[in-house]
């Protein structure tokens, strides 16, 4: 006969050992959001110590021109990347012409280049000593001026040929799910191919294209490679002097913090850009598009093509032709230590940054999404944040964890007082984990909602606890989405370059480390062998995000809304 005491107890203790796994489930959620938050509060608090003269020195010599600087790029990137990803996108979703299939894909491709790659072959082209300059003067004579390509015209072009692609892959996926049918519709009722198209089809794309504009401008706000090549003084490049320059840590923050600002002034564009729409497609079918025929049909081809081989096939050809050049003598032992340096910190970066994603998208859905939907969204936002605003924050705070905590413990031990955290390879694993989270944390969670939650309660009605069903139910299924978000953060590590500038441990440069270090120097030729090793490695991940891109709907709204990851 049961005892009804002992009853109530087991009742009462399996309900708080349930009560304690869910507590703990919540800890590495938490944990994510507190990692961003803290280089966050860090840059903010740093406004309790005012840095007057640095101040009155950066209003009376550099801030108006950092400002203007920085207006010029968000401008003329976010209108350049609008037009050409726009009209590239509804010339290959709509339309049909000579080329088209292969360009379908092409044109994706200058995403896996680096903007600071393009910048310094770009600037190696057309400078005054370079090939175009030179025939500009033997046609022309060498009174006629050229295009000033070290202003902020060459930035621009700079960016946009970069990041043209966030806005042509969302567009593209917005124009191929209306399909033809509401355009047809609009045109039976009168309106022309213009009206249809700006009527009906763009206002439909909008919140796609305010997505894909949204990503690109904060790739600008966050570049420092490209910048730093031109000599074109923006926010990133005054941290990075108020930091090395000054040896103003205090500075760069604040500093940090407007930059901060303009990234945060983005985000809420973006969101008012796409306001309450949202996507409802059908299921796929052949998309039926209009063909192109006569001078229409090579017209269309003859742009697509002229965009690939702007801002793709000649920085990578140059590259080729500058590494032949070198031949053997630029694979020293330093190179190969560069890649050494470059596949440790991607893949050390690569195994903490999906392990965290799996861990807190299993914590999710244990939890219910309403319960931690908050945390979650404030740890995705790391992708925001640029690499050098991450940097000055997590160095303050670790300084601070080191000089109140870690010296006061080894001082109470008798211990000689040292950095434990300042300048070690935790910080900069750290920093990649807080910025490319997200880049995981997507296929992850994509990944995972794709098993039914039947498996689950066959586990548990079997006697397996929590940690079991993930280890022996979820993880094989889960394999080729963890392996996409490892492979996705191990390029963005390997190609990230503010905080690995900033952050990286004395003798651990890596490939984009050394060719900073030698555009620098002006040495465009040498800078070839391990820019190309870093295109080559970034061309994985921008195919995997074209095979996504060519799946079922599915995956078009998932990009399209946002939640996907960033390349």
């Amino acid at each position: 006969m049961t005892n009804p005491a002992m009853t109530h107890s087991v009742i009462q203790r399996e309900r708080r050992r349930h009560y304690w796994q869910a507590r703990l489930w919540h800890l590495p959620v938490w944990f994510m959001a507190v990692l961003v938050l803290m280089p966050v509060s860090v840059i903010v608090l740093s406004w309790g110590d005012a840095q007057t003269d640095i101040w009155q020195h950066l209003i009376q010599t550099q801030l108006g021109r950092l400002l203007e600087n920085t207006l010029i790029l968000v401008v003329g990137v976010g209108l350049w990347t609008l037009l050409l990803g726009v009209s590239l996108a509804w010339l290959v979703a709509v339309c049909d012409f000579p080329g088209r299939r292969w360009l379908d894909w092409a044109l994706m491709l200058p995403l896996a280049v680096p903007t600071y790659v393009v910048a310094f072959v770009f600037l190696a082209i057309t400078d005054y000593a370079g090939p175009i300059q030179s025939l500009w003067r033997a046609w022309l004579g060498p009174d006629v001026a050229f295009l000033p390509v070290r202003g902020p015209l060459g930035v621009v072009f700079i960016m946009t040929c970069v990041l043209y692609p966030y806005v042509y892959m969302l567009a593209r996926s917005a124009f191929i799910a209306q399909g033809r049918g509401l355009t047809d519709a609009a045109r039976l009722l009168g309106e022309g191919p213009w009206g249809a198209f700006w009527r009906v089809a763009l206002p439909m794309a909008r919140p796609a294209i305010a997505v894909g504009i949204s990503l690109a401008l904060m790739e600008t706000l966050a570049d420092f490679g490209a910048v730093a090549v031109f000599n074109y003084d923006t926010f990133t490049t005054a941290i990075y002097k108020s930091w090395f320059g000054f040896f103003n840590l205090t500075a760069a923050a604040q500093l940090a913090s407007l930059l901060l600002l303009f990234v945060a002034l983005a985000l809420f564009a973006e969101q008012k850009g796409r306001g309450r729409s949202r996507f409802h497609q059908t299921p796929r079918r052949e998309t039926q598009r209009y063909p192109l025929k006569g001078v229409q049909a090579w017209l269309a081809s003859g742009y697509c093509i002229t965009v690939f081989v702007v801002a793709f096939a000649i920085p990578i050809g140059q590259l080729a032709l500058w590494t032949w050049a070198e031949g053997a003598a630029a694979l020293d032992s330093r190179y190969w230590s560069l890649i050494r340096h470059t596949f440790i910190l991607g893949g050390v970066a690569a195994l903490a940054t999906t392990l965290l994603a799996l861990l807190v998208a299993y914590g999710q859905r244990l939890l219910g999404k309403h319960q931690v939907s908050g945390a979650v969204r404030l740890a995705s936002l790391g992708y925001a944040l640029p690499g050098s605003v991450l940097a000055v924050g997590i160095m303050i705070g670790f300084a601070f964890i080191d000089r109140e905590i870690i010296n006061r413990v080894q001082a109470l031990l008798g211990l000689e007082t040292q950095q434990l955290l300042v300048g070690t390879l935790l910080a900069l694993i750290l920093a990649y984990a807080i910025r490319f989270f997200s880049v995981a944390f997507g296929p992850v969670q994509s990944s995972l909602e794709r098993i039914r939650p039947s498996y689950q309660e066959a586990a548990h009605s079997l006697g397996a606890n929590q940690w079991r069903v993930l280890l022996r139910v979820y993880l094989p299924l889960l394999t080729p989405g963890l392996l996409t978000a490892a492979l996705l953060v191990l390029v963005d590590t390997m190609k990230e370059m503010p905080a690995t500038l900033l952050l990286r441990p004395f003798g651990w440069d890596t490939l984009a480390v050394r060719i900073y270090e030698l555009t620098g120097e002006g040495q465009w030729r040498r800078a070839a062998l391990p820019a190309l090793t870093l295109v080559i490695l970034s061309i994985a991940p921008v195919m995997l995000m074209i095979r996504q891109s060519r799946l079922p709907a599915r995956t078009a709204t998932t990009l399209s809304s946002g939640s996907g990851p960033k390349p």
